[in-house]
């Protein structure tokens, strides 16, 4: 089921070889060696940047509906092998395979949508003041990209830049996440087979300090998305900066939720677990810091735990898992640091806490309760299975609480009470907002952060937005 993964270079798989540099693949619910995958050089760069720039004059110049032909193609391949792919997504990054296979098919929409929205790439005509001249403004493609994907999700987060690019009449060299390389690999052998004509998508991994720096200084590439921790995004951002190339960055978050006295709490809990523990928590957009009205905390907290404790974890394979293991082992040291010092500054452990007694990178469903304002995990996205509760009677207090931190991905406000939505829908500071349910990340919807959560959507009308450049035309028609 699982091959070694090698780097996709113009058409062509470069695959391991025992001469030159690469890196073990390894189960996070075993860790078991699943196989190779292969590093990429500056040779490999330099051969990427080249066939990337000789395909993008070819690819540009191809119609809307020859790219989105494409796009529908990768569609329905996705579709017809969405079992393969989640099942090495599970092996490699551990994730359920129910969650696995949700990812691919609903990724496959994507790919879709992208097809229908790049026939809808419009200029515009503007009236000139001199009736000789005619103004047009016209679209056209930044040039070659490149993008830095992650590791939860890793069909998600890939497929957005690259129908993205492609549908912009861009081409790419996409880096993938080494630690959960399959979905990534899948996705350029899928369009490699869909018609994407050679060079327009690339494939690398390595070292990704050095492949980032090397890309973003080459003249070649107009354009860097980037999908990760803030810390990073700053890092490349102000390279890119540096050189004035178009940057588009979805960082990391620290969703507040919202739960006001209204709530239905037994549906709000129920929904939070689920959101909560999907991914073992490794999610960007992931409920983070839990703010609850005073005069429910204690039916919330009762009903939270029932629902916690009954979250089954285990091998992604297993059929009866709802939470599989963390990707690697920097997250449990990371998670139990967190929780070690909300305890120190006075949090109470109100279930799990700490690593469980078995093989890999497991770690139990964790509910803390009253961590003050100035523990750790309150200040730093957590991305695993970790809840702190605290409890609010004021809303417009805990809107400013909620807002209080440089994050602004997602947020989350739960009441029955239509002045209390409104309320919460106008303060919540964040570029994504869902009110009484879990409603984000659809391929028709933007999705992207404010603050230091990023710039740039991926979805929606605004998909395309940085893969395009706004030429405004002039022309003098007759004397």
């Amino acid at each position: 089921m699982y091959k070694d993964i090698g780097l996709f270079i113009n058409g062509e798989w470069i695959y391991p070889h025992d001469d030159k540099p690469c890196i073990d693949i390894i189960n996070p619910s075993t860790h078991q060696k699943l196989g190779r995958l292969a590093c990429a050089q500056l040779g490999d760069l330099d051969h990427a940047l080249k066939v990337a720039q000789q395909a993008f004059l070819k690819w540009r110049a191809c119609s809307a509906e020859e790219r989105s032909k494409v796009l529908y193609e990768a569609y329905r391949i996705i579709l017809s092998e969405a079992e393969s792919i989640a099942a090495r997504m599970t092996l490699d990054q551990g994730k359920p395979l129910a969650e696995a296979l949700a990812e691919v098919r609903f990724c496959a929409e994507h790919a879709k949508w992208h097809a229908e929205e790049c026939k809808r790439l419009y200029g515009r005509l503007i009236p000139a003041r001199n009736p000789k001249v005619r103004q047009l403004v016209v679209k056209r493609p930044v040039g070659v990209c490149c993008a830095f994907t992650p590791w939860n999700f890793p069909f998600n987060q890939a497929i957005r830049k690259v129908c993205a690019a492609l549908g912009a009449g861009c081409t790419l060299i996409l880096k993938g996440p080494e630690e959960a390389p399959s979905a990534v690999a899948a996705l350029a052998d899928i369009f490699h087979r869909a018609g994407l004509p050679e060079g327009c998508l690339n494939l690398v991994w390595g070292d990704p300090e050095q492949i980032s720096s090397y890309l973003i200084d080459s003249p070649v590439i107009a354009k860097v998305s980037f999908t990760g921790s803030i810390a990073v995004g700053k890092k490349l951002a102000a390279q890119a900066g540096a050189k004035m190339k178009r940057v588009s960055m979805e960082l990391g978050g620290h969703a507040a939720v919202i739960v006001c006295a209204s709530s239905d709490i037994d549906k709000v809990c129920t929904l939070l677990v689920e959101a909560k523990f999907r991914n073992a928590g490794q999610i960007c957009i992931s409920p983070s810091r839990f703010y609850v009205h005073e005069s429910v905390m204690d039916k919330f907290v009762s009903t939270l735990l029932d629902k916690t404790c009954k979250v089954k974890v285990g091998d992604g394979m297993d059929p009866e898992t709802k939470m599989g293991p963390l990707c690697n082992e920097r997250q449990i040291k990371r998670l139990q640091d967190l929780i070690d010092d909300s305890l120190a500054e006075g949090a109470s452990l109100l279930t799990g806490g700490s690593r469980m007694d078995r093989p890999g990178n497991y770690f139990q469903p964790t509910v803390l309760a009253n961590v003050p304002a100035s523990a750790r995990l309150m200040q730093e996205e957590p991305f695993g299975p970790v809840i702190p509760v605290n409890t609010f009677d004021d809303l417009d207090t805990v809107i400013e609480l909620a807002n209080a931190l440089p994050y602004g991905l997602a947020a989350y406000g739960f009441s029955e009470d239509r002045q209390e939505c409104a309320k919460l829908v106008e303060g919540l500071e964040a570029g994504m907002i869902s009110i009484n349910h879990y409603g984000l990340g659809m391929p028709e919807t933007p999705f992207g952060g404010i603050k230091e959560s990023g710039y740039g959507s991926e979805g929606g009308m605004e998909t395309y937005d940085n893969y395009l450049s706004t030429v405004f035309v002039s022309e003098l028609t007759r004397p």
